[in-house]
Order: C-alpha cells, then sequence, then structure tokens
C-alpha cells in the first residue's frame, strides 16, 4: 500500500509530526514501512506562465516560448509537444541543479537564445505523467509566477510504502491507513460526512432503478453523473503516478482515486447498458452460472466485487455515467472463488482482502470530486441495496486484559483505544466490557485478537519487563509423549542415514490428484492459498519428498535418502500425522570398497532401512490406490497386527518423468509406531537349533496363508520362522519350492533331535494337510 504525508494529511491533521516521527510510528503499530522516498523538487524550479508560443525559425520541432516568471519575462526554447501559449508550467531557472546533475545555463538553440528550462515531471525528479512538459492548475494550490515549486505539499512531500498481511485489508487506502493512524496518534479523522447539497439536482429514481428477487450477501449504492467538460486535475495525476496507476481517461483517473482514497469499491458504467433516453434504466441483480452475485442491464456487465465486463466500462469524456459502490465480505467471495476460479480485475485484490464497507461514503468522495473538476450534472439521492450485518460482540474483562499483556492497562486507555480504532463499546458492567467489531475488521475474531489490538497501539516497547516466574507443572502430557516419540523416529532415521525434510502443509491440488490421492472438499478448501501450487492441504507426505528427490536430482545428487514427519489431511481436514521416506540412486556412496560402482538400492535393502528407523514389522500383499507405486513392487506393512502404512517402489514411469534412478518410498502412520517403556522379556540360556523345510507348494498360494497354517501348528519350542528362499522353473510347472528357516528352542533344557523332528513333524503334517504341499 503506497500512500504520502500530504495525501495522508488531508484524512487527519499531521501537523507538528516530522516525517520519522509518521515512520516510527508506523512501525510500532504493526504497519511496517517497506521504503520511503522523499520527493524533493530542486531550488530554482518556480511557476511559470506562457505568455506567448511561436515556431522556431529554424527548427519545426522546437517552439520559442516568452515566459513570465513574476519579475520579468524570459525566452524558453522548448521542443515539447504540448507546449503552448496560456499555460502555467514548471519552470528551471538559469543557475537551478536538476536531479542527475544537470545544471541550467544560458544557451542558444539552433542560434536563439535561451535563459531555462521548461521540464516534464521526470527532469525534476517525479515520475512520468505523460508525454511533455508538466502543465500545472490550481489543484496544487493558488499558482503564484515565479514561486518556487518546493514550497508546494505537492512537490514537498515523502511517499510511503506499508507492507500489509494479507488480513489487514481495511488498510488498503488513504483513509484505512490514516484510520489506524487516528488510534496512535489520538486525533481525529477528518471524515467525508457532509450531506449531499441536493437543490435543483434531478433525482436518480427518473433514470434508474434496481431489481432483484434474492438475497445477497453484498451491499450495493447507485448514483449517476452526466459527465462534461472533464478534465484530470494535475494533483491527482501526480498522486496515481506516485502509486503507479496508470489511467486510460479522466473519469478512470478521478474513479481509481477516489477507490485508492476511500477504500471503496467503486466502477462507472454507461448508462446505455441499462436503458436509454426514452426508457427508465434497469439494473438486475442476479447470481449467475457460477454462483456469483452479478448485476444485468441489457445483458451481464459485471460480477459484484471480482470483475467487470470489458464493453462494461465507462471510456468517453461525455454522457451519462451509472456509478457502482460495493462492498462484499472477504470470506464469501473468496470462498465462491475457491469452489468456482473466474476471471478477475484489480478491483478483486482490494474485494478479496476487505474493502471499505461505508460504502455512501465512496460515492459522495467520487461525485465530489465530478463536481469539482468538470461541468458534470450530478443527479440527487441514490438507489441502494444493503444486507443485513449483526455485529460480532466480544466480551473481556479488565482482567483478561492483564491476563493476556502482564500490565494494567487503565480502563479508559482501552476504551479510548478501541473506539479509536473504530469499535463501539457497550455501557460496561462493572469491569466488562462488550466489544462490537467493526465491519471493517473482519480479522478480528476473538479476545486475543482484541489484545493484540491494544498492545499494538500501546506499543510492545511500553510494556515492561518482568522477571520470569516459573513454576513447573506436570510436563508428562499427551503433547509431550506425541513429541518425544516424533524427536525419537527422526533421530533414529538420521541416524540410518536419512535427510531430514520438512515442507508447507500445503500441496497443488492438480498433481495431488494426478497420482490419484483424495483431495480437501471443495467447500472445506483453502480461501486464500500462499501460491498456485500451494492451493490445498497435503493428503500425503509422498509427494514433497518426490518433489525434494527431484530437486536434488537437478543439483547433481546421486544418492538421496530423504524423510519427514508431519501433518497430512484427509477430505474432511481431519489431520493425521505421518512419517514417510524416500531412498533413490545408490545403497552407499562412492568408495574404495566398491570400486566407486555402489549397487543401487533395491526392495529387500530399503525394508532393511525402514526396519532400521521403526524396528519389526510384516509385510502383506497390497496394491496402493494411487498410482505413484509400482502394482508389482509393493506391500502392506503390519506392526504388531495392525495396518500401519505402505512400501513400494515408485512407478519406472513416474521415475523416468521426475528424472530420478530406481526408487523406493515409504508412508507410516505414526500412532502405530511402537513407543514406551520397553519391558524386558524372559530368554533362554540353552542352545536354539535351527531347521530349514523345502516344500512344493502351488504358486497360488500366498505366504500369509502359509504362515497361518504354521502359527497354527506350531509348537512352544518354534521361536521364529522366515522365508530364506523360492524357486519356480518349468520343471515345478505351477508350484514352486519355498525353502522356511525355523528356530527351535526350549527354556527347559537344550532340544534333542527327537524334539526337533517332532516339531518339524507337526508343521509338516499340517501344511500337507491344508495346503497339499510335499517335500521336495
Amino acid at each position: 500500500m503506497i500512500v504520502t504525508k500530504n495525501w495522508l494529511d488531508e484524512w487527519i491533521d499531521l501537523g507538528g509530526i516530522t516525517t520519522e516521527e509518521l515512520l516510527k510510528t508506523f512501525n510500532s503499530i504493526g504497519l511496517e514501512v517497506d521504503r520511503h522516498e522523499a520527493i524533493r523538487v530542486p531550488d530554482g524550479v518556480i511557476i511559470g506562465y506562457v505568455e506567448q508560443c511561436e515556431r522556431h525559425p529554424d527548427a519545426d520541432k522546437l517552439n520559442v516560448c516568452q515566459v513570465n516568471v513574476g519579475h520579468d519575462i524570459r525566452q524558453i526554447v522548448c521542443g515539447a509537444s504540448n507546449v503552448r501559449q496560456g499555460i502555467h508550467i514548471a519552470l528551471a531557472t538559469v543557475g537551478a541543479e536538476l536531479p542527475g546533475g544537470l545544471a541550467i545555463k544560458a544557451a542558444k538553440l539552433r542560434g536563439v537564445d535561451s535563459h531555462g528550462m521548461i521540464c516534464s515531471a521526470k527532469e525534476i525528479g517525479l515520475p512520468s505523467i505523460g508525454e511533455g512538459i508538466m502543465i500545472l492548475d490550481e489543484s496544487i494550490g493558488e499558482l503564484v509566477i515565479g514561486k518556487n515549486l518546493n514550497e508546494y505539499p505537492a512537490f514537498n512531500d515523502d511517499l510511503i510504502e506499508i507492507e500489509l498481511t494479507a488480513n489487514r485489508g481495511d488498510c488498503l487506502s488513504i483513509h484505512g491507513i490514516a484510520r489506524d493512524l487516528r488510534a496512535a496518534l489520538a486525533r481525529p479523522l477528518r471524515e467525508i460526512d457532509n450531506p449531499e447539497n441536493q437543490d435543483g439536482r434531478l433525482g436518480i429514481g427518473r433514470i434508474l432503478q434496481l431489481q432483484h428477487t434474492d438475497t445477497f450477501h453484498t451491499d450495493l449504492l447507485f448514483g449517476a453523473v452526466d459527465i462534461k467538460e472533464i478534465k484530470t486535475p494535475f494533483l491527482i495525476t501526480l498522486r496515481l503516478a506516485l502509486i503507479d496507476i496508470a489511467c486510460v481517461s479522466a473519469v478512470d483517473a478521478l474513479m481509481s482515486y477516489a477507490t485508492h482514497s476511500t477504500g471503496v469499491i467503486l466502477r462507472g458504467y454507461p448508462f446505455e447498458k441499462f436503458g436509454d433516453g426514452e426508457n427508465k434504466g434497469i439494473i438486475t441483480l442476479d447470481t449467475d452460472e457460477n454462483g456469483f452475485a452479478a448485476l444485468y442491464g441489457k445483458e451481464k456487465v459485471s460480477i459484484v466485487g471480482v470483475s467487470q465486463v470489458k464493453e462494461a466500462h465507462f471510456t468517453s469524456e461525455t454522457g451519462l455515467m451509472i456509478i457502482e459502490a460495493s462492498y462484499i465480505a472477504p470470506d464469501v467471495i473468496a470462498q465462491n472463488m475457491g469452489m468456482n476460479k473466474v476471471p478477475s480485475c484489480p478491483h478483486y485484490y482490494r474485494t478479496s482482502r476487505g474493502s471499505e464497507p461505508k460504502i455512501d461514503m465512496g460515492i459522495r468522495y467520487a461525485t465530489e470530486l465530478f463536481e469539482r473538476y468538470s461541468s458534470s450534472q450530478i443527479y440527487g439521492g441514490n438507489i441502494e441495496l444493503l444486507s443485513s450485518h449483526e455485529p460480532r460482540i466480544i466480551s473481556m474483562s479488565e482482567e483478561d486484559f492483564t491476563s493476556f499483556i502482564g500490565l494494567k492497562i487503565d480502563k479508559t486507555t482501552i476504551t479510548q483505544i478501541l473506539k479509536n480504532l473504530g469499535m463501539d463499546i457497550g455501557k460496561p458492567k462493572g469491569s466488562n466490557f462488550a466489544i462490537s467489531v467493526p465491519r471493517f475488521r473482519h480479522d478480528i475474531v476473538n479476545k486475543q485478537d482484541i489484545v493484540e489490538e491494544i498492545i499494538r497501539i500501546v506499543g510492545i516497547d511500553n510494556i515492561p519487563s518482568k522477571a520470569l516466574v516459573f513454576a513447573e507443572a506436570n510436563q508428562m502430557s499427551d503433547d509431550l509423549a506425541e513429541y518425544k516419540k516424533t524427536r525419537m523416529y527422526r533421530h533414529r532415521a538420521a541416524q540410518s542415514g536419512f535427510f531430514e525434510s520438512v515442507h508447507f502443509v500445503f500441496n497443488e491440488r492438480l498433481q495431488v490428484e494426478k497420482f490419484g490421492f483424495a483431495c480437501t472438499e471443495p467447500s472445506k478448501e483453502l480461501l486464500n492459498p500462499i501460491t498456485a501450487t500451494f492451493d490445498t492441504l497435503r493428503p500425503t507426505l509422498l509427494v514433497g519428498l518426490l518433489n525434494s528427490a527431484s530437486s536434488n536430482v537437478k543439483v547433481n545428487q546421486k544418492r538421496i535418502a530423504l524423510f519427514e514427519a508431519g501433518m497430512v489431511f484427509d477430505p474432511q481436514r481431519q489431520e493425521t500425522k505421518r512419517l514417510s521416506f524416500i531412498v533413490s540412486g545408490p545403497m552407499t556412496n562412492e568408495k574404495i570398497a566398491n570400486a566407486g560402482k555402489p549397487e543401487n538400492i533395491d526392495f529387500s535393502a530399503f525394508t532393511q532401512l525402514i526396519s532400521n528407523v521403526v524396528g519389526d514389522f510384516e509385510l502383506v500383499a497390497y496394491t496402493p490406490s494411487h498410482t505413484l507405486a509400482h502394482p508389482y513392487i509393493c506391500a502392506k506393512v503390519m506392526i504388531n497386527g495392525e495396518e500401519a502404512g505402505e512400501i513400494f517402489r515408485l512407478h519406472p514411469q513416474i521415475e523416468e518423468e521426475f528424472d530420478l534412478a530406481q526408487t523406493f518410498m515409504c508412508e507410516l502412520i505414526s500412532d502405530r509406531l511402537p513407543y514406551g517403556l520397553i519391558e524386558a522379556k524372559p530368554y533362554s540360556k540353552y542352545q536354539a537349533s535351527y531347521r530349514d523345510l523345502s516344500i512344493l507348494v502351488a504358486q497360488s498360494v500366498s505366504y500369509e496363508t502359509i504362515k497361518s497354517v504354521i502359527e497354527k501348528h506350531s509348537s512352544e519350542q518354534i521361536r521364529r520362522f522366515y522365508p530364506v528362499d523360492r524357486y519356480v522353473s518349468e520343471s515345478l510347472g505351477k508350484q514352486m519350492s519355498l525353502t522356511l528357516r525355523f528356530v527351535l528352542q526350549s527354556d527347559e533344557k537344550t532340544l534333542e533331535e527327537e524334539d526337533i523332528n517332532a516339531a518339524m513333524e507337526w508343521i509338516l503334517s499340517g501344511l500337507k494337510e491344508e495346503l497339499g504341499v510335499s517335500l521336495r
């Protein structure tokens, strides 16, 4: 947001306040100053009046001007196309030094003496305001010939650019900034509250009417101006140039100036879009095909707060113009745009962050400009449609303020600050406040927001420091346990060779849905995403890790091993914590032991890495619903009999798309990971025995089935078992050879051969009976 000190002074008295004090005040109340630029026209640049202008006798593009400088007439040669007789100009006199070091001297141009230079805006250090020289008018004050320009406030000003957070849309105007200064400086606003002079004006109701059939969450106010002999005053042209707003016409300039000054969204339409000379114009408010509140005349002309049809802009210098002032709550318009994105215009930036709801002020300000700087006829009255609004009431006590701030602030001071911020304070009951939040402060929703307003006006530096009082309480809460659990697994991952990667909790919806993940429901989607690539809450950590791995590859990293612990969100915005991993490329770095050619990571090696972090787990056949996984190299992770996540190789097509080598990924549900006191279990002091069992079984039989049969027929001596070999060949047909290793041990004695054989026979008989296996 760009303001100038003198422009602010039109809304609030800044007399006696230096620029340095003003900048310090802005920073102290949370309006961070991003840029300050002093506007100072050099000495020796004065107001001149062109008495006579004739063509140069020896140059077609030069003019010889006789310029009145107050005490004499000076001859100036000027090449500007817009110089002419009868205008006031900025004249750099002989001896003046302009920005850039240009010193003005008497000279001869094509044989004609010239004593000075008629200046353009850029030549005296101002932004460009069009081709040619500056033509001054009394919008800057009374034009006194011979007076230095820097004696006029417009040429002795300070430009201030303020960095606003997204929730401070109420400060996107000169009036809004002044309103915040009112609380900081305890000075009244110069409000535009004077009623219009309606004497002799034709009522707008004679030419225009508004119709609607539904209730909309929008406020509308319409006025009418018959534009005649309009011009853009120099002061407005200069100020619009300072804030980088380019206008195509005088009408556009005055409307843009009024919007930037008041914060009210203003639009201008040609009357012909709604009616003609014989018929009254009709404006219809209705819902368009995308669910937005839209205005219609003979055809659709605009979406309230979002955009205006190009053909419906008022672009003429004469004619009857309908002025629209509108307000729509930012959460309403942002939600609509989130569900149905449509093209928008620059006004949408203000609307989506909170424009000025006092729309009658905007209409009055704009019509006053047209009345002052043109011969236009202003129509009396307005046509309005106002929505019902119940103010948000926040109840607080003096004790609340003291508790939050840590300092007792006088009740009168609190009341005065809140009133200066535009809040209504109900009649206090004892030490309680009933605070009515103004409509323009949509960002204030709870007690903490009220306290923040008090602190920023009082000043954080004005709150004395106090000694820290620490009363230790029981810290063993569920949150602490969850934190310690996450920290433990993060440390384990780092110890296992993974590097931690941290991402925003947002993803790009287009990319996430492309991979088959379910995103947040549209009705619960983000209203104001950070960027177009962070427009939805992430349903998985895998996409962020995949993007990070791709970025590492682009900087020539060969071995990539990343992990992340963080929250993910389901379509209902319910959050769960996940722990995810990605490994791509070689298993180890290049070194002498592998002759500089390390092997690429494979499924078993990746599984072992994950086991190093989370401990023992089992894998079950499983095909993920998303498309990141290789359909034949994937499994479900089971921990203590519960599904804890998934592990898979990245699909080869995606590996190719992201320029990755063979890549494996895993995502686990943090709540399913073991954590807590580890209880010691008794172990046998007797020697363990190992037996391998090779069986022939149908290839269609899954390992889970074999495992369940073995568990059913296992004796106490079978401590654990696991597959060590699988073999298939044409000679075996539809069968496969599976070798299982069994570990047998007793707590009471060293097992004898008879004990071992009995245990193995019991298992083999169960497998034969239930699965029809045979020994190989």
